[in-house]
């Protein structure tokens, strides 16, 4: 697909209006048209790019649906007075009512910015903080608590409470070891634990926490794996939990849990980096490295979540995946069902994200910061673009 780069030396235009209810995104930065506009309840999305650990190079880019554009380093361009810009690895995006959340992992920090400027509005200072999950005017982040490097000692982790309104801490309660993500069913918030620090040591729990008292009530032991990562919840109250494994023999799995039994319903053999639940149909990727044969394995699988049963093996139908070398993130467009892979490349240098139709064929691709990981959808209803919406 011809792409062509347009330069802008003063305030240029990132979205044309889609209607008058839309807010306009301002910036003057450099601008790459990929594709041609599409007119939808999704404006586009944001695009956190990691940066490599040390190196204060973690970034956001924005993705223009309604002009097709793809606009590279925005919050640089639109905060240029804050030192060190976004910060030290960002670990997480998501947009909550009028407001987005930028998880910033090694600056201990969360930036509040407008969604539809990117301009900063608070800092949040959360230690070691990893993810962030919004629900009934309050936001959920979970935090390694301890420094950041591998220690058999190192401590048991927490969730922070935030108001949205004040933007203060208003509470938190310890957890596991190493908590990443959350998922809420009813009034019960469920912390995926790790024990990444405490290598060989993982941790195999989740953590329930009763969030109308924010205590932790329950301690679900999942017997099978360790060193859990990613999770979520389906349409019948079930638990989609990852393990990472231990790189050896371990290997990386997906699980679906009864949070009611506490037990694990099926193994769906099925290793998992990163996993976008759109509906009732969860997309995976894997980049799963074993030290046994010093290489990774590849693969990206499709599957409903209402019958837990795999639908695809290889969700990329036209080749494309021989370009991928180190597929990082997968997020899926919740209206036009295009679906997005975000590439690492060898992590030192500018990352590639490719957008794939509902079919699996390339409709473009781009260059991206440094180590491309968490997108956030922007658009009209909150309800209907936000993965991680929950209320």
């Amino acid at each position: 697909m011809k792409q062509f780069i347009t330069y802008f030396s003063a305030i240029a235009m990132l979205a044309a209006s889609a209607s008058c209810e839309r807010d306009e995104v301002l910036i003057d930065i450099e601008q790459t048209q990929v594709t041609e506009p599409v007119m939808t309840d999704v404006y586009g999305f944001y695009l956190l790019n990691e940066g490599n650990m040390g190196s204060n190079k973690a970034s956001l880019d924005y993705f223009d649906a309604t002009t097709g554009a793809y606009n590279l380093n925005i919050y640089a361009a639109r905060n240029p007075t804050v030192v060190k810009e976004l910060g030290d690895v960002g670990n997480d995006i998501m947009i909550y009512g009028n407001k987005m959340y930028a998880v910033i992992n090694c600056s201990h920090k969360v930036e509040v910015l407008t969604p539809d400027s990117a301009q900063r509005i608070a800092q949040i200072d959360i230690p070691n903080c990893r993810y962030a999950l919004g629900h009934k005017g309050n936001l959920y982040v979970s935090s390694y608590v301890g420094m950041a490097q591998i220690d058999p000692t190192a401590p048991r982790g927490a969730v922070f409470k935030v108001d949205t309104v004040s933007l203060a801490v208003v509470g938190s309660v310890e957890v596991g070891y190493q908590p990443e993500e959350m998922a809420i069913i009813g009034d019960r918030l469920y912390v995926a634990n790790s024990g990444g620090y405490r290598v060989p040591d993982y941790d195999n729990t989740i953590s329930v926490i009763d969030l109308n008292t924010f205590t932790v009530t329950d301690v679900m032991t999942i017997e099978q794996s360790a060193n859990f990562h990613r999770i979520d919840s389906d349409s019948n109250g079930r638990l989609w939990l990852s393990s990472r494994g231990d790189y050896y023999g371990n290997k990386s799995n997906l699980y679906v849990i009864d949070p009611a039994s506490k037990q694990v319903i099926k193994e769906m053999g099925v290793p998992v980096s990163d996993m976008w639940a759109d509906g009732d149909t969860l997309y995976t990727i894997s980049t799963e490295w074993s030290y046994v044969t010093g290489q990774n394995a590849v693969s990206y699988t499709k599957i409903d979540m209402a019958t837990m049963e795999v639908l695809d093996h290889n969700i990329i139908k036209d080749g494309t995946e021989k370009s991928i070398t180190l597929p990082y993130c997968i997020a899926v467009d919740p209206v036009t069902k295009d679906f997005y892979v975000c590439d690492a490349k060898s992590y030192v240098v500018s990352g590639t994200i490719y957008c794939f139709n509902r079919n699996g064929i390339l409709q473009w691709k781009q260059t991206t910061g440094q180590i491309p990981a968490h997108i956030a959808f922007y658009g009209k209803n909150e309800n209907i673009i936000n993965h991680y919406y929950n209320e």
